[in-house]
């Protein structure tokens, strides 16, 4: 199956974009692929801030987008685009780095108001930087992404249902199973 890499752009720990992610993962994971979780917030500041192409951090980062095959996008939704913690990662991996890759774009935020970040702000950069196939992608509301005190994640019946659909889309593109098989006993 695929190597995938699961990037959350959030700059908080206690993101709901990444504790949804991580959700995620776990759905491609039954499905058989290989998922690495990636947080951009754990990167050194002064690496992303002080655009350091060379520190040993943003090599390793690049190099697991060159080892995927393919990439898993969240980023909450900040004034109607993607977060400037992601933007400082994209701006240092390679103009090309996602060629050959399959990208799976998902955002979050607090109004519908910012639907559209993911097509007009986030794709067209997926896209600058050579991305093979991006699927359609999903924008869920924070109000519909509940996370509990023991790390237990629900997500409201609808949006729970689009994640699956879009989520199934990528893994198929990927070439994996689009079904989770129910665990035998």
């Amino acid at each position: 199956m695929a190597t995938i890499l699961s990037v959350s752009g959030s700059p908080s720990a206690t993101s709901r974009t990444a504790r949804l992610l991580r959700h995620l993962d776990q759905r491609l994971i039954a499905q058989g692929h290989e998922v690495i979780p990636f947080d951009v917030r754990d990167l050194p500041a002064d690496a992303l801030l002080g655009a350091d192409f060379r520190h040993p951090a943003i090599v390793q980062a690049a190099a697991l987008v060159e080892r995927a095959d393919g990439v898993v996008v969240g980023t909450p939704v900040y004034k109607a685009a993607y977060s400037g913690l992601l933007k400082s990662l994209l701006d240092l991996l390679p103009q090309y780095a996602l060629v050959g890759k399959t990208v799976l774009p998902l955002a979050t935020g607090g109004s519908t108001a910012h639907v559209l970040a993911i097509d007009y702000a986030l794709r067209p950069v997926l896209s600058c930087m050579g991305a093979t196939h991006i699927v359609p992608g999903w924008f869920t509301l924070d109000k519909d992404i509940t996370a509990g005190d023991d790390g237990t994640l629900s997500v409201a019946p609808g949006s729970a249902e689009a994640l699956e659909q879009v989520t199934d889309r990528f893994s198929a593109a990927l070439g994996g199973r689009t079904t989770v098989l129910a665990a035998t006993g």
